[in-house]
């Protein structure tokens, strides 16, 4: 049996756990990134047989858009998929039930879906090393029993996820990623962005209309040179101290 990871994964950690879902399954494995504009344009083309793995991140409770769109590319045609979804350790709301959804009615059958908590993209402190060791057992031990179920089931009965619809809403980012005087405008920020928000011409500007707060281009600039505003992390730190700050692990259904 084939597996497809597609994975939408900014700063790696949803990557990471997709990755110990189908080394749990001992599959031979094809990895698609989600991020990258010129994979997208080839998924249409790639192996239309394979279990397919989406795995995306949680932003506001929600699945990126762009990450559904450039799912969208992918069809079922009755095949099964896992969908997984990875958030830093506040909730994730909607966001597993939309991309369940998402799969369905791109034409898949969803044998399995999880929630995994990974290090906060913008607050660091919370969930902090994650995925740690326990959770990539977890993950592994995921892939087996998804393979195992897969293997003995004529017929899989859809799985059932929280949320609710209509989906909850999303608000427009209030702020996003500055350069500070440490910019070279080497442009390893405007090259790594996964929507466009950095322009190759001005790199040590983002638009603030495309940005998605992903947070990829403060992990790669090589000058630490890109961060978001102080008053903005300020507020965010003290919420999530507030509210996220005890272990969640990660939920799964099958």
């Amino acid at each position: 049996m084939k597996w497809m990871i597609a994975s939408f994964s900014p700063t790696g950690t949803t990557k990471k756990i997709a990755k110990a879902i189908t080394e749990g399954t001992g599959c031979s494995v094809l990895d698609v990134d989600l991020t990258d504009l010129e994979a997208v344009k080839n998924v249409a083309r790639l192996d239309d047989t394979a279990v397919l793995l989406a795995a995306v991140p949680v932003y506001q409770g929600r699945v990126p858009a762009v990450a559904l769109e450039r799912l969208k590319g992918i069809r079922g045609n009755g095949r099964y998929a896992v969908a997984v979804v990875v958030y830093g350790n506040r909730e994730y709301e909607d966001a597993l039930l939309e991309l369940k959804n998402t799969l369905e009615e791109n034409g898949f059958q969803v044998a399995a879906a999880g929630a995994f908590v990974a290090e906060h993209s913008i607050i660091r402190s919370i969930a902090s090393g994650r995925p740690d060791e326990a959770d990539i057992r977890t993950a592994k031990k995921f892939g087996a029993d998804i393979l195992e179920k897969i293997n003995g089931a004529q017929n899989i009965s859809p799985v059932t996820v929280p949320g609710n619809v209509p989906y909850r809403a999303v608000n427009a980012p209030s702020a996003w990623p500055a350069a500070d005087d440490a910019c070279n405008r080497c442009g390893a920020c405007a090259a790594a962005c996964p929507v466009g928000a950095i322009s190759r011409e001005t790199p040590n500007l983002t638009s603030g209309d495309k940005c998605i707060n992903c947070m990829r281009c403060i992990q790669v600039c090589p000058r630490k040179a890109r961060s978001m505003p102080a008053r903005f992390l300020e507020g965010a730190k003290t919420m999530l101290e507030k509210n996220a700050a005890k272990r969640r692990e990660a939920e799964l259904f099958l």
